[in-house]
């Protein structure tokens, strides 16, 4: 018998096959997205906090046109696997690529507004679709 708990041994071949297999789609596109941001460099959107300057990348879940003060302004949702933020471009209708399922990578500073994440008019740079 060995010394070591079971929970702590490194997972075998077989061990992650069964755990992809009885895994939700959701849980292994979160996974997936989790990695893609840890591979780019770039902050998890969890562990964003309020005021900092930070570069995210995840998919657009939801993009609406959503005026704020009679002031055009399209948001989208962002997420990373581990949380979602909103990107908001103030006095825009529509941006060019710009759409649910798009991957991208936005850099600024968060901001929390009613208990959410928010990056206001950041830099952005949309990730090629054939990567997708």
């Amino acid at each position: 018998m060995s010394a070591v708990p079971r929970s702590e041994k490194p997972a075998g071949r077989l061990r992650r096959m069964f755990d992809r297999l009885s895994s939700s789609q959701e849980d292994l596109e979160s996974e997936e997205l989790r990695e893609d941001a840890e591979t780019a460099g770039c902050t998890k959107i969890g562990d964003c906090q309020d005021r900092q300057i930070v570069t995210v990348t995840g998919t657009l879940r939801t993009v609406t046109l959503r005026p704020r003060a009679g002031v055009p302004a399209l948001e989208a949702e962002l997420f990373d696997g581990s949380a979602a933020l909103d990107v908001v471009w103030l006095g825009r209708r529509s941006i060019v690529g710009i759409e649910p399922g798009r991957k991208l990578i936005a850099s600024g500073r968060i901001s929390l507004s009613r208990g959410r994440r928010v990056l206001f008019n950041p830099k952005y740079e949309l990730r090629p679709l054939g990567r997708e």
